[in-house]
């Protein structure tokens, strides 16, 4: 099964950015996994192909863990 993409017309929602958005991700989340980008405070988070790569490496422990989990 593929993953919904967002939609074709959205751009990246950190401030300074206005790559296209691949992805979007909670707030909290990714703005707790990177600190150095400034996003609206709203719900979800759209974000472009390098933040959503910033923010996979820097969850990358925390997933794992939740893996372990089941």
């Amino acid at each position: 099964m593929a993953r919904k993409r967002t939609d074709e017309g959205k751009e990246c929602d950190v401030i300074g950015c206005s790559r296209p958005a691949l992805r979007s991700v909670a707030t909290k989340k990714f703005s707790s996994a990177v600190p150095d980008a400034q996003v609206p405070g709203s719900r979800r988070v759209h974000v472009c192909k390098d933040h959503y790569k910033k923010f996979r490496k820097k969850t990358k422990r925390d997933r794992k863990l939740e893996r372990l989990d089941w």
